[in-house]
């Protein structure tokens, strides 16, 4: 299965594609999107035909995005929203099943703590995908959403192997 992980962000949209066979993961590839400085509007256009064209170029089978947190700037918090929604919308178009998880639950599947830094996580992502250079540290992230679809997917289709065996 491939499958396209997306770490949501308004001027960075981190994206990253890895193969999972099985227990066995390969980078395929990743990548950064930047919407540059203009009008909302054309910024969230910008990220949903960038990340078209990943989606077009590596032909996943899957999406996964990561959940946005809530935090003290509201208006922030909105605007990541807006780009989340991209991130959402985009795969969705694309035919793709879509996953989304929690950063908690990224960091924890990807490091085993669910608080881990960035630097940890990128680590991690090096580790379980040997020859990987992620461009950035959204890069990683995204990544790392990948490896924890991949985890969780492969945990679902062998429950339910066992409930029908």
């Amino acid at each position: 299965m491939r499958i396209l992980g997306i770490d949501p962000g308004l001027r960075t949209l981190g994206w990253g594609v890895i193969d999972s066979q099985g227990s066995r993961l390969s980078h395929v590839a990743n990548g950064l999107c930047l919407s540059g400085s203009g009008a909302l509007a054309e910024r969230l256009l910008s990220l949903f035909d960038q990340l078209g064209a990943v989606i077009a170029q590596y032909a996943p089978d899957a999406a996964a995005v990561e959940q946005t947190f809530v935090n003290k700037d509201g208006a922030g918090t909105l605007k990541l929203g807006q780009a989340r929604g991209v991130a959402l919308l985009a795969p969705a178009r694309a035919g793709l099943p879509v996953g989304e998880y929690a950063p908690n639950r990224v960091k924890k599947t990807v490091v085993g703590v669910g608080h881990a830094q960035k630097e940890q996580v990128l680590h991690m992502v090096r580790l379980q995908l040997l020859g990987c250079d992620p461009a950035g540290p959204d890069a990683a992230d995204a990544l790392a959403v990948a490896i924890c679809h991949a985890h969780y997917t492969r945990g679902a289709a062998r429950g339910l192997r066992e409930v029908r065996a």
